[in-house]
């Protein structure tokens, strides 16, 4: 990824900060894309200390023509654009009932149009090239969804409807470029403390919660080998396949378990959010639970590393055979 160029969406916080700094790590140039520009200078600092090329680009995802600008700003001052990744989200903890239509159409414009602004204007640079990688920070809620965070998921599961559309577009036009999308388990960002919330306590992710380093990590893999979708963490593989096998269990499952499940009294939980404007402040990339978060996962450990795991199981094959 040396001197490649990397735009991220979603970079002042979370899972796309932590995406900022691996990157930087491997001498990249890195595009810094959120609202919050105390979030983005931080963000910016860190990929410089860390080796890279910082640039800020503080915008609304929501606003495809800002997009288009800060694409073009990037391209233009770099010969193009290698990977995109859209990260960019907002959230509301509410029953359907207690929603307002506003809010699905903020969370909607955010989430999923974010995404395909993005997505659109990679590939205006992407196409002439015949070249590039966009990848797609997804959730297993894409697969599967929750109560409380209605919006959201609905969310999720366009990108993924829109991402599988575009993907069939790319192989019968014969293109070279790469498409992938990650699923992701609970994670420990602070989102927890921004989203706008109707629930009696915090709201939290439902564990088992990983870290951010550990997405980042999956990124920077898919970069490096792109694969067409990765799921991580076998909560999210549980949530997946349960839902081909079984919905009506996991919907009995989810009403009973995951209202307790999505918020604790640990915390006070701030009455201010940044569903339609960004707060002021640098939030950084973990959250409040880092003492519950893990930082390994064996199943992601196993699937970057499948194809050592399987010549060692065939040598152990081999190796039994030939004893008896």
């Amino acid at each position: 990824m040396h001197s490649k160029v990397v735009v991220i969406t979603g970079a002042s916080a979370g899972v796309g900060r932590a995406l900022a700094r691996a990157f930087a790590s491997l001498k990249a140039v890195v595009g810094l894309i959120a609202r919050g520009e105390d979030g983005l200078r931080a963000a910016a600092r860190e990929v410089e200390a860390a080796g890279g090329t910082a640039v800020v680009l503080p915008l609304d995802v929501a606003d495809a023509a800002a997009v288009d600008r800060a694409a073009d700003e990037v391209a233009a001052r770099f010969g193009g654009i290698d990977v995109w990744i859209n990260d960019a989200m907002v959230s509301v903890f509410s029953p359907v009932a207690e929603m307002r239509a506003d809010e699905y159409r903020r969370v909607m414009e955010v989430n999923y149009l974010g995404y395909v602004h993005g997505t659109l204007a990679a590939l205006r640079h992407m196409r002439p090239r015949n070249a590039g990688h966009i990848i797609q920070i997804g959730s297993a809620l894409a697969y599967r969804s929750i109560p409380l965070q209605s919006a959201y998921c609905a969310s999720k599961a366009a990108i993924r409807g829109f991402t599988d559309s575009l993907r069939s577009e790319l192989l019968h036009e014969h293109s070279a470029i790469r498409l992938t999308m990650l699923q992701l388990p609970a994670v420990n960002t602070p989102q927890f403390e921004v989203v706008r919330n109707r629930l009696p306590g915090h709201p939290q992710p439902v564990p088992p919660i990983y870290q951010p380093e550990l997405v980042a990590q999956a990124v920077l893999h898919v970069a490096l080998h792109p694969v067409r979708e990765m799921w991580i963490g076998w909560n999210t593989i549980l949530a997946i396949v349960s839902q081909a096998l079984a919905p009506g269990l996991v919907d009995r499952y989810l009403a009973q378990r995951a209202y307790e499940g999505q918020q604790t009294r640990r915390f006070v939980h701030q009455h201010q959010d940044n569903v339609d404007r960004a707060l002021p402040g640098d939030r950084g990339a973990h959250g409040e639970f880092d003492a519950e978060a893990r930082e390994t996962s064996t199943q992601l450990w196993l699937r970057l590393h499948w194809r050592g795991v399987a010549a060692g199981a065939l040598a152990l094959l081999a190796l039994s055979r030939w004893r008896r």
